[in-house]
């Protein structure tokens, strides 16, 4: 398989994403404090966190889909509230597994990835032509669903479903992929397909600098380059993963101790045994 993206259009030192002193507060409360964070080209990374810890809120000022209480946002060279917003939104891949539920079940798997072209949840919205078509069956086959394109999106698996998902965030050439828990509820298999198509797409060239949110570090792909651990809307740590992941952060993260390990480049933890 062979993921199509285009090259970003940044150059190698520019910053894909750069955060600087974003808080965000949601019915006066603090959901992010202070944070600063940059993405450069060539980057995948994971964030890390337990829930209610801002991860999501973190991709979604990222992904320009909530403007910050305070602070400076930005993204592809462009900073928040002096660029067209939904001209840089085009430019960035999103999905997240609350997403299934606001698409139609009856619209074929094609009609959902085809609408990630312009970020629609109808076909209807917008016009495609042949070559629309052919690229949302050529992305289905290229994240394992070859031959699904006329299947209904609400008879597929949860599996079929995330990964349908994963080719919609691919449909328009993104130069930024977030991705936030796309292997939530999935079974071992499933979350086996979307971790393999990860690791198909940094490993593209020209592919996509990309973001994932997890609670897991078994859901970390192994192309993972960088690590960013979040709790109670503060960054604890970030920076590449070989040097930064542990679990003396992980217990930190988690409030419990945790034994980290890795095996043929994926990451796993155990709770420590309580003596």
């Amino acid at each position: 398989m062979n993921i199509d993206c285009i090259p970003s259009s940044n150059s190698e030192q520019q910053s894909v994403i750069e955060l600087t002193d974003i808080s965000v507060q949601i019915n006066g409360r603090r959901v992010l404090d202070a944070v600063n964070w940059s993405v450069n080209p060539n980057e995948q990374w994971a964030i890390l966190g337990p829930n209610g810890g801002g991860k999501s809120t973190l991709v979604a000022v990222a992904g320009l889909q909530r403007h910050p209480s305070a602070g400076t946002v930005r993204v592809l060279g462009h900073e928040l509230g002096r660029v067209d917003i939904r001209s840089l939104r085009s430019r960035i891949g999103t999905s997240s597994a609350g997403l299934a539920d606001q698409l139609r079940g009856s619209l074929s798997a094609n009609e959902i990835v085809r609408c990630g072209l312009h970020g629609a949840l109808e076909p209807w919205w917008h016009h495609y032509d042949a070559s629309d078509w052919d690229r949302a069956d050529k992305l289905l086959a290229e994240v394992g669903l070859s031959g699904y394109g006329e299947r209904s999106f609400g008879t597929l698996s949860s599996g079929e479903r995330q990964r349908t998902l994963l080719a919609r965030t691919l449909m328009p050439n993104p130069s930024l992929v977030l991705l936030d828990e796309p292997t939530a509820g999935l079974d071992f298999g499933g979350r086996e397909s979307i971790v393999a198509a990860l690791d198909i797409m940094a490993s593209t060239p020209g592919g996509p600098p990309s973001v994932l949110v997890t609670h897991h570090v078994e859901d970390i792909p192994s192309s993972t380059t960088h690590v960013l651990a979040i709790g109670a809307g503060r960054v604890l740590t970030s920076g590449p993963i070989e040097s930064t992941l542990s679990g003396e952060l992980l217990t930190e993260l988690y409030q419990i101790p945790v034994s980290l390990y890795r095996n043929h480049n994926r990451w796993g933890a155990t709770a420590k045994p309580i003596r």
